[in-house]
């Protein structure tokens, strides 16, 4: 294992590192290829912020923009159009990894939009529309986990889409989401799905259960309570590791894995 290069020593003990941003500049500039070859990273998401900020900030878009305003395009138009020529693009540059690592790593997530997480047939809707739009195998749909977003998950994954479920900060939450994905996959089998290349993470929050509950000690403000500072999100995600192998030793994932067996050995993969 590698002790000068931090991420490469992340990389060989299996560890898939992510890029939590994504615009035109990195991928025409050539900064995320050479990410991908120089800096081990193998996926990237994207989200609505995101790609504001990309646009605000850089000339890499006035073109395009000046093409879709004399089209008469509107903004949310603009803005669609934008954002599925960045993906597919980053898409393209992943590619290579997809396909060397068996569709595990090489993944490009791009989120519904977050003003429809409490609607659940819109959200299944967009879904549907942003992975025909993109029109790529290496494309993951990111869904939040509300209470809404989790029946989205299962119809999306079940219509044969990849998801990376976000927004999971609680236990409880997490199990739900597995449930979510599981029934999902054998509603795809059920449809005529090859359950086997379907694909699907789950984003378990850490740092932001930290910043929250750390305001919480500190209005406590007692030796005992500051003293627990810092602690309370790996834990959590301890517990949630502790359900994920649970939940993935139990007989109905052994079921949705065995169909795929006969195939390549592997049934979507697990929302880890």
């Amino acid at each position: 294992m590698s002790t000068t290069d931090p991420l490469l020593a992340l990389s060989e003990a299996g560890v898939s590192i992510w890029l939590d941003d994504l615009s035109r500049h990195r991928i025409i500039s050539g900064d995320l290829a050479e990410l991908i070859t120089q800096r081990h990273v193998v996926g990237v998401t994207s989200n609505p912020t995101v790609f504001a900020h990309a646009v605000e900030h850089a000339e890499d878009y006035d073109e395009q923009v000046r093409v879709l305003a004399a089209r008469g395009a509107s903004v949310e138009e603009a803005v669609r159009e934008i954002t599925v020529a960045d993906v597919q693009s980053a898409c393209d540059l992943f590619s290579g990894v997809w396909e060397t690592t068996g569709g595990v790593d090489g993944r490009v997530s791009l989120e519904v939009d977050p003003r429809l997480a409490h609607d659940t047939a819109a959200t299944l809707a967009q879904a549907a529309e942003l992975w025909k739009l993109v029109d790529r195998l290496n494309l993951m749909i990111k869904i939040p986990a509300t209470g809404e977003g989790l029946p989205a998950i299962t119809g999306a994954l079940a219509d044969g889409i990849s998801v990376n479920v976000t927004l999971v900060f609680s236990v409880q939450r997490y199990r739900e989401v597995m449930a979510a994905f599981f029934a999902g996959l054998e509603q795809a089998s059920a449809n005529g799905h090859d359950v086997a290349s379907i694909a699907s993470v789950a984003s378990f929050f850490v740092s932001r259960v930290d910043t929250e509950i750390d305001k919480r000690l500190e209005v406590i403000g007692t030796e005992p309570a500051l003293a627990l500072r810092g602690l309370a999100a790996v834990a959590n995600a301890r517990l949630a590791y502790a359900a994920y192998q649970e939940e993935f030793a139990s007989p109905r994932w052994t079921r949705l894995r065995r169909p795929a067996h006969g195939r390549n050995g592997r049934c979507g993969h697990p929302p880890a």
